[in-house]
């Protein structure tokens, strides 16, 4: 019984080692700072005050589903930058690997990274970040995808598995969900586009809920309303 009791309390002490190991970022909270060498010098997070910003993580360079996600975030960077929004890659990779990478993409492929890539050897990012998943990997940051708004504050994140590549699509459709929800006080529906109807804030009093009908909103009932902006 003692043995079965210490062997227990050993695997509770590794558990919560484990878990205190393990930090995660909180929504609508500043994202962790960082100061970190990338392939085009060293990277702060305020070096995108006023921006939204992108943070997405790879599980290692050459590799072929981290080259085809590479290649399609490198084919909708302008499509980020036209929406005030950049671009920053992560892997527990060197510079060097990172920049021979890159080179390899061009040459193999044909698509430029325009974008800076971390090179997070210490994985003081990574951590911070909650990008290394020991169930997974204890040494590869798993496909996690941070979007921060232009104060700092992370808004948005998404984790994949190891084995599965991200749509690059749905980050672009994310980002200008979260940029029209800020502009208008509004919700989006599932899988909104821009162009499409929005979701207008539910009534707060039993008194809005009863007039809602009449306020010129596309009228389901008085917890759901649409209207185009």
């Amino acid at each position: 019984m003692r043995n079965r009791q210490r062997a227990h309390d050993n695997q509770s002490c590794q558990d919560e080692s484990t878990t205190d190991a393990i930090q995660f970022p909180q929504l609508n909270q500043p994202a962790p700072d960082f100061n970190a060498l990338t392939t085009d010098g060293m990277k702060s997070l305020s070096d995108y005050d006023g921006k939204w910003l992108v943070l997405f993580s790879h599980p290692a360079d050459f590799t072929p589903v981290c080259t085809t996600e590479f290649i399609a975030f490198a084919n909708k960077a302008e499509d980020f930058r036209a929406k005030n929004c950049e671009l920053l890659g992560l892997s527990i990779d060197s510079v060097h690997s990172h920049i021979a990478w890159m080179r390899n993409i061009k040459e193999n492929f044909g698509v430029e990274i325009t974008f800076p890539i971390i090179a997070d050897l210490s994985m003081q990012v990574a951590k911070a970040y909650g990008m290394i998943q020991p169930g997974a990997s204890d040494t590869s940051a798993v496909r996690a995808t941070f979007i921060i708004d232009p104060e700092g504050v992370l808004r948005a994140m998404v984790y994949y598995p190891i084995s599965n590549g991200r749509s690059v699509d749905e980050f672009l459709r994310l980002l200008d969900a979260l940029q029209t929800s800020d502009e208008n006080k509004v919700a989006t529906p599932e899988n909104w586009k821009v162009g499409e109807p929005v979701i207008v804030p539910p009534p707060r009093t039993a008194k809005e809920a009863e007039s809602r009908a009449d306020e010129g909103y596309e009228y389901t009932d008085w917890y759901f309303s649409k209207k185009t902006l």
